[in-house]
C-alpha cells in the first residue's frame, strides 16, 4: 500500500476543514439474518448491533479518516460497494456511524438519490417550498429564488403537475436546480448527472465551476473519472470501505485504473483458461465438418463459439502479449501486441495455413487474415512449432473483442480451429465510437474558434 493510502489528513495548512471524518466505521445489518435475543438486551448494551455474528454483519466503511479543506473540490471514486454513498450519507447526517467522528462546517446541501425529499403526490412547486425549508431557507428566500430554480431546472411547463409524473431527468434537474440555489456553503453530489441530457450536464458542470469560484465545498461521489480529473483539487479511492490512495486527482484515478485493469485481467485469464480446458477435453466431432473458405473473410458474420477439426495438427497455447512478450488480456488502444499460437503436428504436413481473425462483442468480424493471404507458401510443419504475428500499433476502439485462430488446409478443411475462445479488452480514455481508430490530427482554418479542453 503507498503512502497516499494512509488515513492521514492531506493539506492541514490549506485552512480550516469544512468536512472531516476521523476513523470512522460504518457497519450495517444483514438482511434475513436472525433476530436479536431479545430487543431489550440489545438496548441494554446500547448497541443493536452487539448480538450479531460477524456474519450477519456488513462493514461498508472501515476506520476511513477524511479532511476537506473548505472551498475544496473533492471526489470519490471506487467501484459499486465500495463505500462511496456510505461516506457521503455520513456527511449528510442521513446515517451515523458506528466509530468515530464526522464533522461539517455550514449548511449543507445533499443530492444523493434521485427524488430524495420529494412528496410524489404533489406539484413541483410546493416541492421547492418544502425542500428549500427543510434547507435551511425562509419561505421569502425560497420565493426571491423561485425562478431562478424552475428556469434552471427548465420546468416552467410543468412546475405545477404532480413530481409523480416527472421523468426521471426531470427529477433530476429539479433537485440538483434547488439544491445548488439555497447557496449552501457544502454541496454533496452523488452520481446523479448519468440520467441528465447533455445540455443539462453542461449546466451542471458549469454550476461546479461557479461553486469553485465562489470558494465553496463539494463533495462528489461519481464514476465519471474525467470528471474527477477536470473539476476535484483532491480525490480519494474506497476500495471494499477501506481507503487505497488520496491525493492528486490524476494519480488517485490512475491507480484506480490500473487495479482495474489488473482485476479484468485476473478474471479474462480465468476464463479463456476455462475454455481452454473445456474444449480440450471435448471429443473430436464423428463427422468432420464442412471446410473453412481459404480466404478467412466467407461467413464471418456468422459467427459462432466452438472449436473442430481433426487436430492432425493440433492448437496447444494461445497466448495474447503485449510490447514486453507477457500475456496479456488488458490492452491500450495503439499499443504494440502480438498473437502467439503454439502448435504441434502429430505427423509431418506439407499442406497448411495458419489464420487469425478479431471480433466485436457483437461478433462482427473487425479484421482477418491468414499466411495466404499475406502469400506465405507452406512447405513443411511437424513436431511442435510457434506462430506469432504482431500488430505495430492495435488501433481499435475500447471495448472486449474475441479472437478467431486456426490451422487449416488449403481448401479450408480444418485441423484445428478455435471460433471466439480468446478474449482481450482494449481500453482507452477517449469515447470514439465504432470499432478501429485510424490515427488521425484536426486543422482549423478561417472564422472559427476552438480549443482543445484544458
Amino acid at each position: 500500500m503507498s503512502n497516499s493510502a494512509q488515513n492521514k489528513p492531506f493539506g492541514s495548512a490549506q485552512g480550516r476543514p469544512a468536512i472531516e471524518l476521523a476513523h470512522v466505521t460504518k457497519v450495517y445489518r444483514r438482511y434475513g439474518s436472525r433476530q436479536f435475543a431479545t430487543l431489550k438486551s440489545a438496548l441494554m448494551r446500547r448497541n443493536l448491533l452487539a448480538e450479531l455474528q460477524p456474519n450477519e454483519t456488513f462493514t461498508a466503511l472501515s476506520d476511513f479518516s477524511l479532511r476537506i479543506p473548505a472551498g475544496c473540490t473533492f471526489g470519490l471514486i471506487g467501484r459499486n460497494g465500495s463505500g462511496k454513498s456510505t461516506a457521503l450519507k455520513l456527511v449528510a447526517g442521513i446515517t451515523k456511524p458506528t466509530k468515530g467522528t464526522v464533522a461539517v462546517q455550514g449548511r449543507i446541501s445533499a443530492l444523493i438519490e434521485l427524488g430524495a425529499g420529494f412528496h410524489p403526490e404533489i406539484s413541483g412547486r410546493e416541492n421547492v417550498f418544502i425542500n428549500g425549508i427543510m434547507l435551511g431557507l425562509t419561505k421569502r428566500e425560497i420565493e426571491k429564488r423561485f425562478d431562478e430554480i424552475v428556469e434552471f431546472a427548465e420546468l416552467a411547463e410543468f412546475i405545477d403537475e404532480p413530481v409523480k409524473t416527472y421523468s426521471s431527468g426531470m427529477y433530476m434537474r429539479l433537485g440538483f436546480s434547488v439544491a445548488t440555489h439555497v447557496d449552501p456553503e457544502v454541496l454533496l453530489v452523488d452520481e446523479v448527472l448519468a440520467v441528465g441530457d447533455e445540455g443539462f450536464t453542461h449546466k451542471c458542470l458549469d454550476k461546479f465551476a461557479d461553486f469553485k469560484r465562489r470558494g465553496k465545498t463539494v463533495l462528489l461521489v461519481t464514476h465519471s473519472l474525467n470528471l474527477v480529473e477536470r473539476f476535484c483539487d483532491e480525490a480519494a479511492w474506497l476500495d471494499a470501505g477501506r481507503k487505497r490512495a488520496e491525493g492528486d486527482p490524476y494519480r488517485v484515478v490512475a491507480e484506480y485504473v490500473s487495479d482495474v485493469e489488473r482485476q479484468e485481467e485476473r478474471f479474462l485469464a480465468k476464463s479463456d483458461e476455462k475454455a481452454r480446458l473445456e474444449t480440450a477435453a471435448a471429443p473430436l466431432p464423428a463427422e468432420p465438418p464442412p471446410p473453412v473458405p481459404a480466404d478467412a473473410t466467407a461467413d464471418m458474420m456468422q459467427a459462432t463459439e466452438g472449436r473442430w477439426g481433426s487436430r492432425v495438427v493440433e492448437i496447444t497455447d494461445v497466448a495474447f502479449t503485449d510490447s514486453n512478450g507477457q500475456p496479456a488480456h488488458i490492452v491500450h488502444s495503439g499499443d504494440a501486441v502480438s498473437l502467439r499460437l503454439a502448435v504441434h503436428a502429430h505427423r509431418p504436413v506439407e499442406d497448411f495455413v495458419f489464420g487469425v481473425g478479431i471480433f466485436n462483442a457483437e461478433g462482427v468480424c473487425v479484421y482477418g487474415t491468414n499466411t495466404t493471404i499475406d502469400e506465405f507458401d507452406a512447405q513443411s510443419l511437424s513436431g511442435d512449432a510457434t506462430i506469432t504475428v504482431t500488430f505495430d500499433a492495435l488501433d481499435l476502439v475500447e471495448g472486449t473483442y474475441k479472437l478467431d485462430v486456426a490451422v487449416h488446409k488449403l481448401d479450408g478443411v480444418p485441423y484445428d480451429y478455435h471460433r471466439l475462445l480468446h478474449t482481450f479488452r482494449v481500453k482507452s480514455r477517449t469515447k470514439d465510437v465504432g470499432v478501429y481508430r485510424p490515427r488521425h490530427r484536426w486543422s482549423f482554418a478561417g472564422n472559427v474558434s476552438i480549443a482543445p479542453k484544458s
